[in-house]
């Protein structure tokens, strides 16, 4: 991977701004240097004629859910425009006779294979990751939830992610279950764990966690809401080398507590510590669990005011005051989701295919990781923590500044992208002191999707929907 930028440009990056050993200031027009987009051709090599190699495609899909407006045609005409480095060495790129017709993209994107796109994406969230510093004195805390996707109404589709269903039948649009973890200083994003919703392949979201911990750093601090915290997610953790913090119920915090040893208290907390092990229950559920599995733990219940209590289950030794103190981010994923789903729009995906379903999905992933990185570099210069910025605004100074006019010439680039720093950095969140725990939710938005349901007759007719 080639090192790039001057000194000046290193000096207000910092040592520690580094993506991949290469200092990552030039944003998204130049992915392809800071990833070194060609080793994607070598893992996944096309034929030697291709014009759309696989570090081609990818940089176009990156793209497309960048700008979601985008049609194939004008990813092809802005690649022609402003990339036209990526393109391999070949006649039509060198006459300037390469046609910006969309079909040869198109097929492109099509064999394309899906884990191209699922290594890139875990690449670039494990690099942007690492060169974020850890938040909870070395190590570093991931938040974790789950949300949903609903998808186009192809038959593929509902029959991998069915659809709701109620006493007035099935609904139209597959919907899928995604379990997310993203890093709690900087915002970045793993790739998601997903499944179907609904249906005989239904899975919960505790099942799709597995993954997710054994792709975080090791010794990583995981946090999650109360439906998340149950024994087989906590032992989980503790068997991928990770510490948890997790919220539980009022029941099943009391039936622990009844088994445990109080240590410590005060006006609004209490501690008590516990050789945990899981309940029948907890074994029917979860039958993969080894007959041995218990796991020292100490509970905290914490009276935030008179509405709210919190349950905490933890196996780190810290004093409660400090854990209050971590918990309260917790909400910060919740944000997170809606900067994904509602900013970057990966909520509008409408892949007619599975295989180009998850190629959006993870092209959204590194869509949003770049804005992240983005972020953090303006926060770096402005001496301010990353999510102090607004993600939204955030990203129309990106889209503005950058996304809207990427430039092939270095000093200009350069320029352009010092400008957009100097706004991004004003891109503050409204100073609310005192504010602790208390927040309501979203308000429901209103969807273009809820239609009425499509009558069908034949399988054939299934086929065209």
């Amino acid at each position: 991977m080639k090192a790039h930028g001057d000194a000046q440009t290193r000096g207000a990056s910092g040592a520690g701004d580094r993506f991949l050993g290469v200092d990552f200031d030039r944003a998204f027009e130049a992915l392809s240097r800071v990833f070194d987009l060609k080793k994607a051709d070598e893992m996944f090599p096309v034929r030697g004629n291709s014009v759309y190699g696989t570090s081609v495609v990818l940089w176009m899909l990156v793209y497309q859910r960048m700008s979601p407006d985008s049609t194939l045609e004008a990813a092809v005409k802005k690649l022609l425009a402003t990339m036209p480095g990526l393109l391999p060495e070949n006649k039509r790129v060198t006459d300037g006779t390469l046609s910006d017709d969309t079909g040869a993209y198109s097929k492109a994107r099509t064999r394309l294979p899906q884990q191209a796109v699922a290594w890139f994406a875990g690449e670039v969230s494990r690099s942007f990751i690492e060169a974020s510093p850890p938040s909870y004195g070395e190590r570093r805390v991931f938040l974790i939830d789950g949300t949903t996707l609903t998808l186009a109404p192809m038959q593929a589709l509902r029959r991998k992610y069915p659809p709701a269903s109620n006493q007035h039948g099935e609904g139209v649009w597959p919907v899928v279950l995604l379990v997310v973890a993203h890093e709690l200083a900087s915002g970045a994003a793993l790739v998601p764990e997903i499944g179907a919703m609904y249906g005989p392949e239904a899975v919960s979201e505790t099942a799709l966690i597995r993954q997710s911990l054994r792709a975080m750093p090791p010794a990583s601090v995981v946090m999650a809401d109360a439906g998340f915290g149950i024994f087989s997610v906590a032992h989980e953790a503790a068997m991928a080398g990770h510490s948890f913090l997790l919220r539980m119920t009022k029941q099943r915090f009391e039936a622990l507590r009844r088994r445990a040893t109080r240590l410590d208290g005060g006006a609004n907390w209490t501690t008590s510590s516990l050789r945990w092990c899981p309940s029948p229950k907890d074994r029917k559920t979860h039958p993969d669990l080894p007959p041995g599995a218990a796991l020292e733990v100490r509970l905290h219940e914490i009276v935030i005011n008179n509405e709210l209590t919190l349950y905490l289950v933890t196996d780190l030794p810290d004093d409660v005051e400090r854990l209050a103190d971590l918990y309260q981010r917790r909400v910060d994923i919740e944000t997170d989701i809606r900067n994904l789903k509602v900013v970057l729009h990966a909520e509008t995906i409408r892949a007619r295919t599975i295989e180009m379903f998850l190629k959006e999905l993870h092209a959204s992933i590194v869509s949003y990781n770049l804005v992240v990185q983005f972020r953090r570099q303006a926060a770096q210069q402005a001496s301010l923590p990353p999510r102090r910025l607004s993600f939204k605004r955030i990203w129309t100074t990106f889209h503005t500044f950058l996304l809207s006019a990427l430039h092939t010439d270095p000093a200009q680039w350069q320029s352009r992208y010092q400008t957009a720093l100097k706004h991004a950095m004003n891109n503050k969140l409204p100073n609310r002191p005192g504010r602790s725990y208390e927040r309501e939710t979203y308000t429901r938005r209103p969807k273009s999707n809820q239609f009425k349901k499509r009558t069908r007759k034949t399988d054939n007719d299934n086929s065209k929907i």
